[in-house]
C-alpha cells in the first residue's frame, strides 16, 4: 500500500517539473545564464523588457548585475530592503545592487581579501546613483562606533562635493559624471569602514571653457551663484545672474533650475565642513572659482599689426585680487609669450586666437589642478591613522563605451578604458571559470572568445601604438597637424586589421569614413574618430610665462597646485594620453589585485522617461557593454552550479530518502535526490563539493517541483498542526465553560432572589400609596404621589398644544389641578409670544387692516366672512401699469394704494374703467394719462356701500367743495379693501356707511338720485325705467 503511494507521488513531481511557472513567463528569468536561447539577442532583450515592465530593473548574468535606470522611485532602496539582503547568501533573494554589496562585504570579511565593484554605463544609465546605494548600504549594515561615525560622514559626504565640482549637466543626464573615480572603502578586522581614498580620471577640462547646446559647465559655478550669500558674491566680484558669464552661458540653459542649485550649494557647503576644510580653504577655493568665470569673460582685441591686447582690465583686477597675482604680469602673460634661447628670454606678442587659447588653456589647467588638490584634500580627511593592515572594497564609477555622431579625443581614450576593462572582465570571468572547474573534477572545455588584446595593443604598444604615434606627432619639429597625424598612422598602423581610414578603406567604407577621421574596430564594433584637435588636447599645454604667474600667486591652494620646481624641470610634461595610459595600468593593477564584481548600467531610453523602453537603443548599450560576450563565456558548459548542502537543504523535501533529514555525507544525498527526480545523465555533472546542471530548463523543473511539493508539505503540516491546536483548544474551552457555567448560575439564583425581594417591598410600598392617595402628603402615600406627578409630566411633553389655537390639554390627577393650570397658562404664554414674534411687519399690518374691516363690515355686509382668508395686498396696481404722466402730475404725492375701478356716471350711469389711486392726502381717478378727479379727504362726507354682494361704492363729497359736480360711483372687485385702506387714509371715525335697499347719492349741486340694491339670479348694474341705477346681486355663492 505504501510503496502504490509513493509511486503515485514521484509521477505526480515529475508532472509538475515538465510545468513552468506562470509568473516566469511573465516576468522572464533573473539570471541571464537561465536563458535557454542564451546566444539570442533578442531573448536576451525580451527579457530584460519583461522584467523592466513589471518594476524589476535588476537582473544577473551569474554574478554580473545588469541595472535598467528606471527614472522613477520605486521604493526598493529602504532600510527594510537592507535588513532583508544583509547577510543572505547571494541568489536566495531577487537581484539587487544590495546584493552584490552584501556579497563583497561578507566575501571580504570571511576571507580577508581586497574586492572591487566596477561600475559601467552611458551617461544617464545610472552609474552615480548605483555608487551611492552601495555606499549607504555599506554605511548602514556594517558595525559602527561612534569614533568611527565622522569616518562614515565623510565618505559619504564626500559624493556631493566631488558630483558639483566633476558633475554637469549633458544631453544625456542632468547630473553627468565627467570624470572616472575609483573609491577605496577600508574596513578594519572586525568589518568596520574605519577611511577611505579616492583616485580621479581624465577629468573633462574643455567643459570649463565650452558647453554644446542644451548641455551647463560644472554644478559647482551655478551652485555658487544660487546659493552663495551676496556678501561672498560681493567679495567675488560676482553677479548672480550666470548668463553675465561666457563659460556658463554657451549651452543656453544656465537658467534651467536655480532651484535645486541653491539647495545642492547647502549640501555641498556643510559638506564641507564635515569633511575638514578650514574657512582659509573655502576663501581660496571660491577665489579660483569665480577667476575662472571672470577669465572668460577677459575680451582681445588685435591691433594693426594682428597682436592681441585687453581693452577693458575689469576682468584683470578681478582676477589678480582673487589669485594674488600682479595686474600687470597677468596682463602681459595672457597677451605675450617667453621663449627662452640658450641664454636670454625673448617675449613675443600673441595674436588674438593665440590669446584665447592662452587664456582658455590657463582657465583649464587652473580648474583641472584644483580638482586633482580637491581630490587630495578629501583623501587626507579621509586618511585612517592607524597603519595595521586594512581589507577594502573599491568602487570603480568609470565611463562606459561611447559612440556619438562625432567622437573626438575623449571618446577615445574612453573607449580605450573600456577595452581593458573588457579584457579584465573576460579574463577574470574566464579563469574564474576555468579554476572552478579544475577546483570541482569536471572538465574544462576551452571556451572561443574575442580576445581585445589586439585593439589595446593597436592603441597602447610602445613605439608602434596609436598614442606613441600621437605623442611623437606632438613633439617633433615641424608644423605638426592633425592631418600629418593621420597620415603617421596611416604609415605605421595602416595595415592592422581593426583600424581604417578614408584613404585605406574600400568603395563601400568611404562613405562613411571622413578625410579627417580613422575607424577603430572595438569589441563592441565600430567606431569613427575624428582627429581634430587630437594635437591640441593630447598636449594640452600652459604657456611658461603663465605657469609663471600661477607658480607665484599669493593663493595658497594654487600654491600646492602649481609649484615653482616645474619651471626649473626643463623636460616636456607627459602628454595627457600618457598620463591616461599610465594611469590606467595602475588601476588595472590595483583591480588585478582585488576580486572583482561587475554592475552594468543601462539607460532605457534618451528622455528619461518612466517605464518607456527603447528597444535599439537598449540593444545598441548591450552590445557596447559587452554583455553579449559576458552571457557566452559565463554559460560555456554549465548554466547553473550549488553546492551539495545548500541544493540538498533546499530540494530534500522531494524524496522520501532525503526528507525529512538526511544523515549522510551531502554528495551521496545529492545523488539520491536527483536519480529519484528523475535526471537524466547528460544534464548534470557532479563535482567535489557542488553540482553542476547543464541546462536552465532541468533546474527551472526542479524548482517548479519544489514549489509543488512545498505547497503539499505545509498544507499537511499545517492541518496536522490545525488539529491538534484544534483539539487542545476545545478541552481547554469545555472545562472552562463548564466552571464558569456553575458560577453564573449561582450568581444569577442570588440576583433573582434580591430581586423579587425588591420587587415585593415596592408594590406594597405603592399599594399603600394608591388607598391613601387623597390624604395629605405623607410617608404612606409620598412614592405613590412623585411616580403620578412624574408619569404626568412625562405624558404631558407629549399633549403640549402645537399653536395658540390648539385647546387641548391633558387632564391632570386632582393632586395636580392647580399645578396644571399655571403649566397651561404658562404654555398659552409661551404660544402667543412665540406667534407674536413671528408675525412680520407687513403681515401685523394687514391683520390691523382686516381689524378695521371686521368693525366696519361684520354682520352688515354679506360676502365679509368669505373674504377673511383673502389676504389684502399693498397695492393692486403695478407702477408699470401706472402712466408715467400720472405718476409726474402727482409729484411728490406717494401712491399707497392702487386700483382698477369701474365709474358710473352720475345722470346716464354710462360705465368707464377708471384707476383709483390712493395718497396720503387725496383719492385720484385716472383715465390712461390724465387725472380726471382728484377728491381730497378733507372735503369728503363719508362713503357709503350696500349689504349686500356687490362691489359698489359710493364716495359723498361736500357740497362746500366747488371743484366736484357730485358723488362718486364705483364697483369694484376687492370692494372690502378698498373701503379699509379708504378708511383708514380718511382717518375719521363712521366714515364708512352700510346700508340697506337703496341709497341716496348728490347728481348735481341741489339734485339728488337713488341707487335701489336688490338680490336676483345673476349681477347685473343697470339703469331701470325711473331713472334709477339697479344693482342686482346673485345670492349666497357655495
Amino acid at each position: 500500500m505504501g510503496s502504490k503511494k509513493e509511486e503515485v507521488r514521484r509521477k505526480h513531481i515529475r508532472l509538475h517539473m515538465e510545468g513552468a511557472l506562470t509568473a516566469r513567463d511573465k516576468v522572464g528569468v533573473q539570471d541571464f545564464v537561465l536563458l535557454d536561447a542564451y546566444t539570442s539577442e533578442s531573448a536576451f532583450l525580451e527579457n530584460l523588457r519583461k522584467r523592466f515592465r513589471e518594476n524589476l530593473i535588476y537582473t544577473y548574468i551569474g554574478t554580473l548585475l545588469v541595472s535598467v535606470n528606471p527614472y522613477q522611485e520605486l521604493g526598493i532602496y529602504t532600510s527594510s530592503q537592507m535588513e532583508l539582503y544583509q547577510g543572505v547568501n547571494f541568489f536566495e533573494l531577487p537581484p539587487h545592487v544590495y546584493a552584490i554589496a552584501d556579497n563583497a562585504y561578507r566575501m571580504m570579511c570571511s576571507e580577508l581579501n581586497n574586492h572591487f565593484i566596477l561600475i559601467s554605463g552611458e551617461s544617464g544609465a545610472g552609474k552615480t546613483e548605483a555608487s551611492k546605494k552601495i555606499l549607504q548600504y555599506l554605511a548602514v549594515t556594517c558595525p559602527m562606533t561612534e569614533s568611527l561615525q565622522i569616518a562614515r560622514d565623510r565618505l559619504l559626504l564626500s559624493i556631493p562635493v566631488l558630483e558639483a565640482f566633476g558633475n554637469a549637466k549633458t544631453l544625456r543626464n542632468d547630473n553627468s559624471s565627467r570624470f572616472g573615480k575609483y573609491m577605496d572603502i577600508q574596513f578594519d578586522f572586525q568589518g568596520v569602514p574605519v577611511g577611505g581614498h579616492i583616485i580621479s580620471y581624465l577629468i573633462e577640462k574643455s567643459r570649463v571653457v565650452y558647453q554644446n547646446h542644451g548641455e551647463r559647465n560644472f554644478h559647482i559655478f551655478y551652485q555658487l551663484l544660487a546659493g552663495g550669500k551676496s556678501e561672498r558674491l560681493a567679495s567675488l566680484g560676482l553677479e548672480r545672474d550666470p548668463q553675465l558669464y561666457k563659460f556658463l552661458s554657451q549651452g543656453h540653459c544656465a537658467r534651467e533650475s536655480p532651484s535645486n542649485d541653491r539647495s545642492d550649494w547647502e549640501t555641498v557647503y556643510s559638506a564641507f565642513s564635515v569633511i575638514g576644510f578650514t574657512e582659509a580653504d573655502l576663501e581660496n577655493l571660491f577665489g579660483i572659482i569665480a577667476s575662472v568665470l571672470h577669465l572668460g569673460n577677459i575680451c582681445f582685441k588685435g591691433d594693426k599689426q594682428g597682436c592681441a591686447s585687453i581693452p577693458d582690465t575689469h576682468e584683470i583686477k578681478w582676477i589678480a585680487k582673487l589669485l594674488g597675482v600682479c595686474p600687470a604680469v597677468l596682463l602681459e602673460a595672457l597677451t605675450h609669450r617667453k621663449i627662452e634661447a640658450k641664454t636670454e628670454e625673448v617675449i613675443c606678442p600673441l595674436t588674438v586666437e593665440l590669446s584665447v587659447y592662452a587664456r582658455d588653456a590657463m582657465a583649464k589647467a587652473v580648474y583641472g589642478r584644483t580638482f586633482t588638490w580637491l581630490v587630495n584634500k578629501i583623501n587626507s580627511s579621509l586618511v585612517n591613522k592607524d597603519f595595521t593592515q586594512k581589507t577594502v572594497i573599491g568602487l570603480l564609477d568609470i565611463y562606459g563605451f561611447e559612440v556619438f555622431d562625432k567622437n573626438g579625443f575623449e571618446q577615445f581614450c574612453i573607449n580605450y578604458c573600456n577595452e581593458k576593462l573588457q579584457q579584465l572582465l573576460i579574463e577574470r570571468t574566464l579563469k574564474a571559470e576555468q579554476a572552478e572547474y579544475e577546483s570541482e573534477g569536471i572538465e574544462w572545455e576551452p571556451v572561443q572568445y574575442f580576445n581585445n588584446k589586439i585593439i589595446c595593443d593597436l592603441v597602447e604598444e610602445r613605439h608602434r601604438g596609436i598614442i606613441s604615434i600621437l605623442d611623437e606627432e606632438c613633439i617633433r619639429p615641424g608644423p605638426a597637424t592633425d592631418l600629418s597625424f593621420l597620415e603617421k598612422l596611416e604609415e605605421k598602423v595602416g595595415k592592422h586589421a581593426h583600424f581604417q581610414t578614408r584613404k585605406l578603406a574600400g568603395p563601400k567604407g568611404r562613405k562613411r569614413i571622413g578625410w579627417l577621421e580613422f575607424c577603430l574596430l572595438h569589441y563592441a564594433g565600430e567606431v569613427t574618430y575624428c582627429t581634430k584637435g587630437f594635437l591640441e588636447k593630447n598636449n594640452d599645454l600652459l604657456y611658461r610665462h603663465l605657469k609663471e604667474v600661477l607658480c607665484s600667486s599669493k593663493n595658497s591652494i594654487l600654491r600646492e597646485c602649481f609649484l615653482v620646481a616645474e619651471l626649473e624641470n626643463r623636460k616636456r610634461p607627459p602628454t595627457v594620453g600618457t598620463q591616461f595610459k599610465n594611469s590606467l595600468s595602475s588601476l588595472l593593477e590595483i583591480l588585478i589585485s582585488k576580486e572583482p564584481s561587475y554592475i552594468r548600467c543601462i539607460k532605457p531610453n534618451e528622455r528619461k522617461e518612466p517605464s518607456k523602453f527603447d528597444d535599439f537603443l537598449i540593444s545598441h548599450q548591450i552590445k557596447y557593454l559587452g554583455l553579449m560576450e559576458h552571457l557566452r563565456v559565463r554559460r560555456a558548459g554549465f548554466a547553473y552550479r550549488r553546492k551539495y548542502e545548500h541544493f540538498l537543504q533546499r530540494y530534500k523535501s522531494l524524496c522520501p530518502d532525503t526528507w525529512p533529514h538526511w544523515h549522510g555525507p551531502p554528495g551521496e544525498g545529492v545523488e539520491r535526490l536527483i536519480k529519484y527526480i528523475g535526471y537524466q545523465p547528460q544534464d548534470y555533472k557532479l563535482g567535489k563539493t557542488k553540482i553542476f546542471i547543464r541546462f536552465p530548463r532541468t533546474l527551472f523543473a526542479t524548482e517548479d517541483a519544489f514549489e509543488f511539493s512545498k505547497h503539499q508539505l505545509v498544507s499537511r503540516i499545517q492541518a496536522t498542526y490545525k488539529g491538534c491546536l484544534g483539539r487542545r483548544e476545545y478541552v481547554r474551552k469545555r472545562q472552562a465553560a463548564t466552571k464558569l457555567e456553575a458560577h453564573w448560575r449561582g450568581v444569577l439564583a442570588r440576583k433573582e432572589i434580591k430581586r423579587r425581594k425588591w420587587a415585593v417591598q415596592i408594590i406594597r410600598r405603592f399599594i399603600k400609596g394608591f388607598i391613601n392617595r387623597d390624604k395629605p402628603l405623607c410617608p404612606d402615600n409620598e412614592e405613590f404621589l412623585l411616580l403620578v406627578r412624574k408619569n404626568y409630566i412625562l405624558n404631558l411633553r407629549y399633549h403640549v398644544p402645537k399653536n395658540v389655537l390648539d385647546k387641548s390639554w391633558l387632564r391632570p390627577p386632582g393632586i395636580l389641578e392647580n399645578a396644571s393650570n399655571l403649566l397651561r397658562r404658562m404654555c398659552t404664554r409661551n404660544l402667543v409670544r412665540k406667534y407674536c414674534r413671528g408675525i412680520s411687519a407687513e403681515r401685523k399690518a394687514m391683520m390691523q387692516q382686516k381689524a378695521v374691516t371686521s368693525g366696519l363690515f361684520r354682520g352688515k355686509k354679506e360676502g365679509y366672512a368669505e373674504s377673511l382668508s383673502q389676504p389684502f395686498a399693498s397695492s393692486r396696481l403695478d407702477e408699470g401699469k401706472i402712466n408715467p404722466k400720472v405718476l409726474q402730475l402727482l409729484g411728490s404725492e406717494k401712491i399707497q394704494y392702487g386700483v382698477p375701478v369701474i365709474k358710473y356716471d352720475r345722470k346716464g350711469f354710462k360705465a368707464r374703467q377708471r384707476q383709483l389711486l390712493l395718497t396720503l392726502r387725496s383719492a385720484y381717478l385716472v383715465e390712461f394719462s390724465k387725472i380726471k378727479q382728484k377728491m381730497e379727504y378733507s372735503a369728503l362726507r363719508g362713503v357709503s356701500t350696500s349689504s349686500l354682494r356687490d362691489g359698489i361704492l359710493v364716495i359723498h363729497v361736500s357740497p362746500a367743495d366747488k371743484q366736484q359736480k357730485g358723488d362718486t360711483i364705483l364697483q369694484c372687485e376687492h370692494i372690502f379693501e378698498v373701503a379699509t385702506k379708504l378708511a383708514m387714509l380718511i382717518k375719521r371715525e363712521h366714515v364708512v356707511r352700510v346700508v340697506q335697499g337703496s341709497l341716496q347719492f348728490c347728481v348735481s349741486p341741489g339734485r339728488e338720485g337713488t341707487i335701489v340694491f336688490e338680490t336676483g339670479e345673476e349681477d347685473q348694474v343697470y339703469k331701470d325705467k325711473n331713472g334709477q341705477l339697479r344693482v342686482v346681486s346673485a345670492g349666497k355663492k357655495t
